[in-house]
């Protein structure tokens, strides 16, 4: 029998699922060591997942059953990936509240990436790019820190380099800081240039403009605004506290946002802002309200803020799965096929 193309991108999908979910068995704040042997299935489930990620395709070629709906699915996958694997890392390097930091690193390419296929159709990748080699890393440092244990990339840069500690000039900052930068000066930044240029040119070409263009970036610049307002606000400082359910309702909202775009762009859609995407935003102003209320209340807010944070998970969860459910129903009915079934329906 063969495995449909949609439970293999599912199945590669709960591996992360998976490993997220022994990050916060083993360290539900992202700043205590898990077992070693966590590190070891961080680094295979992740490997299982990229591994899928790319069969799924071959798969799909093999059997004839390439579809929109496939494209949407697997999409949708990877942009949630980016959520549960920014969770299971923030456990293997000990990041605590900067884990989300090493979320938004990986959702700015990702959210870039689409926003570049949407005007070009074409989704153009590097050389050295983050589904292939990016990954690759990742895994090796999920397996190098069962060798060196998670400690590691807590403590002073300067003291994980024998002579770096002879250097005076360079500040007490831990390791996995220096990675986060990094990634920012040699990933992210020169990626946002060439997703913006490619645009640009494609704009250009067509003599439309590069404004609509610019705001169709606007949602996900909210999300990420409102997000890092409310916690700054947050008196519970919610991205130490509760980092899995701020993570997670952010990124389900994100890929609700990333959603809304691959569906316009297999619609072929106006270019321009796609209002209907700033659904997933709607809960943010209650949020930070809420963590207002606690300046007129001697820190306490109006609403207990892990409360808060759960209903952001449940209405950004619920949202992404009513968005999914509905674009499947009304795919399959179009096209005359099943979700997971390659039989076509009769007519």
């Amino acid at each position: 029998m063969l495995l449909l193309v949609l439970q293999i991108t599912l199945t590669g999908f709960m591996f992360l699922m998976v490993s997220a979910y022994l990050g916060y068995v083993y360290s539900p704040h992202l700043d205590t060591a898990p077992p070693r042997w966590v590190h070891l299935a961080h680094g295979l489930l992740l490997f299982l997942y990229q591994t899928f990620d790319a069969v799924d395709g071959k798969q799909a070629r093999r059997t004839n059953s390439s579809s929109p709906l496939g494209e949407l699915f697997d999409h949708g996958c990877d942009a949630l990936a980016c959520a549960f694997e920014a969770m299971a890392f923030g456990s293997t390097a000990l990041c605590g509240r900067n884990t989300f930091w090493f979320w938004v690193i990986a959702a700015i390419p990702f959210y870039l990436a689409t926003w570049e296929h949407f005007f070009t159709n074409t989704l153009i990748l590097p050389i050295i790019n983050g589904p292939t080699e990016g990954l690759m890393l990742i895994y090796v440092c999920h397996w190098l820190t069962f060798f060196l244990g998670a400690e590691w990339w807590a403590q002073d840069f300067r003291k994980s380099i024998p002579f770096l500690g002879w250097v005076p000039l360079i500040p007490e900052i831990p390791v996995y800081s220096v990675v986060l930068f990094m990634m920012i000066a040699f990933g992210v930044i020169p990626t946002i240039a060439s997703n913006i240029s490619n645009v640009h040119k494609v704009v250009k070409a067509r003599r439309g403009s590069m404004i609509l263009a610019l705001a169709m970036l606007f949602p996900f610049g909210v999300l990420l605004a409102g997000v890092l307002i409310w916690s700054y606000l947050s008196p519970s400082d919610i991205m130490h506290s509760h980092p899995h359910l701020l993570i997670i309702g952010t990124g389900f909202a994100f890929g609700f946002l990333v959603g809304r775009m691959i569906l316009a762009h297999l619609c072929d859609e106006p270019k321009g802002l796609k209002t209907g995407m700033c659904m997933s935003l709607l809960f943010l102003p209650l949020a930070i309200a809420n963590a207002l209320t606690a300046r007129l209340n001697d820190g306490v807010p109006l609403i207990d803020e892990h409360l808060i944070l759960i209903l952001y998970c449940l209405f950004t969860v619920l949202l992404y799965l009513h968005f999914a459910t509905s674009v499947i129903h009304e795919i399959t009915n179009a096209l005359g096929i099943y979700c997971f079934r390659i039989t076509r329906k009769e007519a």
